[in-house]
């Protein structure tokens, strides 16, 4: 699996340590950025992940600041992208099985690097259901195009 990483300032260490572990677990993992904890802009870093992983050229995004909220709706923007932010196991587990999500956002801000790593493992291991009712959803979620 390949993914795309990326953090702005106040997800810097989370993304460091995620980074890491992703790379030990053997997944092929591109850092978006940012490299330090200097003040910088989440939504440049979020549409390099999500443009991405709309362009097919990674399986999933990570993306980490403040809150995760801001990189959530600025991930979301983009066309085919299902952004979650996610602050809990059950969550992560929740949005692969039902959502079929292909961009993770937590808050380094939010919940500490222990949490972050585990939610990122149930994230990557957990497959889409293929449900019938989760497969018509996100289909109608892809469909949407706005007015």
């Amino acid at each position: 699996m390949k993914i795309a990483l990326g953090a702005d300032h106040g997800g810097f260490q989370h993304k460091e340590a995620i980074r890491k572990h992703l790379v030990g677990r053997g997944f092929e993992v591109k850092d978006f950025g940012t490299y330090s904890e200097e003040s910088m802009d989440y939504n440049d870093v979020a549409l390099k992940v999500a443009e991405g992983v709309r362009d097919k050229e990674f399986d999933r995004g990570i993306l980490v600041c403040g809150t995760g909220v801001g990189m959530s709706i600025m991930a979301n923007k983009v066309d085919g992208v299902r952004a979650a932010l996610v602050h809990d196991l059950f969550t992560a587990e929740a949005t692969r099985l039902h959502n079929d999500t292909n961009v993770l956002t937590m808050g380094g801000r939010v919940i500490d690097e222990d949490l972050a790593l585990r939610i990122t493992d149930v994230w990557v291991d957990t497959a889409f259901s293929n449900e019938d009712r989760h497969v018509r959803r996100v289909g109608k979620i892809n469909e949407y195009k706005g007015e």
